[in-house]
């Protein structure tokens, strides 16, 4: 090598990159899922909670596209501190709902966008520059298994502290959590992040970033099919509760266990689903037979459910979460390999935003159906036929 050169960084593992990525996703997924759990010990009605999700979404529509170029500027561990630190902030704002309304709440909710929007393209980026693309179907979907170990820790632990403490402690739990995890990314962060500080370092434009998505016609399919799934595993995380509880009349500590069942399903799902990709079936027909699951199992909670024992609903939510809550990694190993090699996160940010927009439409179905008195059953039958409808358009010349 001549005189003055230095030698490139070498690549450092992946294996840390990996679970320190899903305990990202870990810390913002328990934070999102907090409120929906803790509502009925708080005396949160549905319409209240609703506003939370809405702001966490309707403001990640924005911060998610922003993700390539923060990734660019701050690199992935540099995005990641950054999101724990709105975790913290949010939780803080979340503690105070109970006393002063709906104000503190909402403001909850938009903070805790800017870590929800930007965590994704942050994993994506620097996880598709250290895997193969033989290893991605199964890396991405061992990282988005920390949105299941999140709700499933708070589905678990969430409602023992509410009734044995105080409802409030749950969320001071996750802000401290937080901070915690945001020390150790910093840490982090001088060994990973000159692999993506290049890459979405200019800034991304909305209209552009879609372009990627709207050039390929399978990318385009998975990015309508995002809306309906985003959706129904949205009304499935932050609404069971609260049917368990006001719908099937089930105990408030039970209906916990019973969505951890859901979340069990979930964790399992993104493991096995990614296996499945890796080895058996084409990744993308997995994707689209997940959107028949999902609606099948939405069908039989909402037309069978109250007859169902709570053993026997234990079972067909853990179907359900197998399902709905199970996609994700598949889902976005899918997009990584269809996306240009250098443009993953514009890519991932971009076929996220009708992901969004499913979550954002989610709690204006279910205002809805309660106010056409239908109640929470009719909207999971809604959505039912829309992921079935999803599903089956995905099944159009999958490669």
């Amino acid at each position: 090598m001549p005189h003055g050169m230095s030698m490139p960084p070498a690549t450092p593992p992946l294996a840390p990159a990996l679970a320190a990525m899903a305990g990202l996703q870990a810390v913002v997924s328990i934070a999102l899922f907090a409120p929906g759990v803790l509502a009925p010990a708080l005396g949160i009605d549905a319409a209240m909670l609703g506003l939370f999700p809405a702001a966490v979404f309707a403001v990640g529509m924005a911060t998610v596209v922003w993700g390539g170029t923060l990734v660019g500027r701050f690199g992935s561990f540099g995005v990641a501190r950054l999101a724990m630190l709105a975790v913290a902030g949010s939780m803080g704002l979340a503690a105070l709902a109970a006393e002063y309304g709906a104000v503190p709440f909402l403001l909850a909710g938009v903070l805790l966008a800017f870590a929800f929007g930007p965590e994704t393209p942050a994993s994506s980026a620097l996880l598709g520059r250290l895997a193969t693309p033989a290893q991605r179907p199964l890396v991405f979907s061992i990282r988005q298994t920390g949105n299941q170990l999140g709700a499933l820790v708070g589905s678990l632990a969430l409602p023992l502290l509410a009734t044995t403490i105080d409802p409030r402690l749950g969320y001071l739990v996750i802000a401290g959590i937080a901070v915690a995890a945001a020390v150790l990314f910093s840490a982090m962060a001088g060994r990973y992040d000159h692999l993506t500080h290049d890459a979405g370092g200019r800034r991304v434009r909305l209209v552009e970033a879609l372009g990627i998505v709207r050039r390929d016609p399978q990318m385009l399919r998975l990015a309508l099919a995002a809306g309906p799934y985003s959706a129904m595993q949205m009304v499935l995380n932050t609404y069971f509760v609260t049917f368990a509880v006001e719908t099937l009349d089930i105990p408030y500590v039970i209906a916990g266990l019973v969505m951890a069942a859901a979340q069990a399903g979930g964790l399992l799902g993104r493991l096995g689903w990614g296996l499945a990709g890796l080895r058996l079936f084409v990744p993308g027909r997995i994707v689209a037979g997940l959107g028949f699951g999902m609606a099948a199992a939405s069908t039989a909670l909402a037309l069978a459910g109250e007859a169902l024992p709570v053993p026997a609903l234990g079972v067909l939510m853990f179907l359900f979460g197998l399902t709905a809550s199970g996609w994700n990694g598949v889902f976005l190993a899918e997009v990584a390999r269809l996306a240009p090699a250098a443009r993953v996160a514009e890519a991932t940010g971009a076929i996220l935003v009708p992901s969004f927009l499913g979550l954002v439409l989610a709690p204006g179905l279910v205002t809805l159906a309660v106010l056409l008195g239908g109640g929470l059953a009719a909207a999971y039958l809604v959505l039912a036929l829309l992921t079935a409808i999803s599903g089956l358009s995905l099944l159009r010349n999958p490669r």
